[in-house]
């Protein structure tokens, strides 16, 4: 399709989202739905407080030289709160947006071990934006690509936050990283689009100025690991085969280096 700049980037966007949907012909050949999101996969471990342009721009918008006091982040498509306990302290409340009563709950009590006021809304954003308070920064994490009416989604962020939103995806589509597999198993090709670049035009055209940074995190490993029974499972279920592929799956996964995490940082004041 043309990429004049006459294209609406938000229509743009839609339609290459919707090349990343699974063919029906594949599906219907799935034993169980490919969409999974464990949730106790979402609990946040480990360091939440690396150094990376989206916790510098937030950070930066809460005060973090302890100047502020009481400051407050929303964050919308939350999973478990890794965006959000990343930033307390500064933060002293959080609010967790998510559509699985699952993730809030661990969301409240991982605030609640933390000793962090919290407040959790359930349902789809922005159908709930109306029943959620604003915050200091709004953080969005991983959550662009799935989103396929990006700008009321956007629109939504900007109106509830006082000072910044903080918006964190990868370069390329998530499910990027398991091209090869789809190619391997299904002989189908997956889309290259969209792009964090794209998702950053039809966050200006919004109407907001906001900047994009590109960073990587390095490698879990340089050398092949061998997969995990759970890492296996999800995977086959991701790629819609069957149970008896186990020992497929795991081959292809145990020949594997994971590369670096490409990603993107998008934020703009209001």
């Amino acid at each position: 399709m043309s990429r004049s700049s006459h294209d609406d980037p938000a229509a743009r966007w839609a339609t290459d989202l919707r090349g990343w949907a699974i063919p029906q012909s594949i599906l219907d050949r799935a034993p169980q739905s490919p969409w999974i999101h464990p949730v106790e996969s979402f609990r946040p471990t480990g360091d939440l407080f690396v150094d990376t342009p989206t916790r510098r721009r937030a950070l930066e918008a809460l005060g973090s030289d302890g100047t502020s006091t009481s400051r407050t982040v929303v964050d919308v498509g939350c999973g478990g709160g890794r965006a959000a306990f990343g930033l307390v302290p500064p933060a002293a409340a959080v609010v967790g947006v998510d559509h699985q009563q699952g993730m809030l709950d661990v969301f409240a009590d991982e605030a609640r071990r933390r000793g962090v006021a919290v407040t959790t809304v359930l349902g789809d954003w922005p159908a709930v934006a109306e029943r959620t308070p604003a915050g200091d920064v709004v953080v969005c994490h991983h959550v662009f690509y799935n989103v396929a009416d990006l700008v009321p989604f956007v629109t939504a962020l900007t109106d509830h936050a006082r000072h910044r939103v903080v918006v964190e995806l990868p370069w390329t589509h998530p499910l990027s990283s398991m091209s090869d597999a789809w190619k391997h198993f299904w002989d189908l090709d997956r889309p290259t689009s969209p792009t964090a670049a794209d998702a950053l035009d039809v966050v200006r055209s919004t109407g907001v100025d906001a900047r994009i940074e590109r960073f990587s995190t390095a490698a879990v490993s340089s050398v092949p690991v061998e997969p995990s029974d759970s890492e296996v499972e999800h995977t086959r279920i991701r790629l819609c085969l069957p149970a008896l592929r186990d020992p497929e799956v795991r081959s292809f996964l145990a020949d594997r280096i994971a590369p670096e995490r490409d990603l993107a940082t998008i934020w703009w004041d209001v």
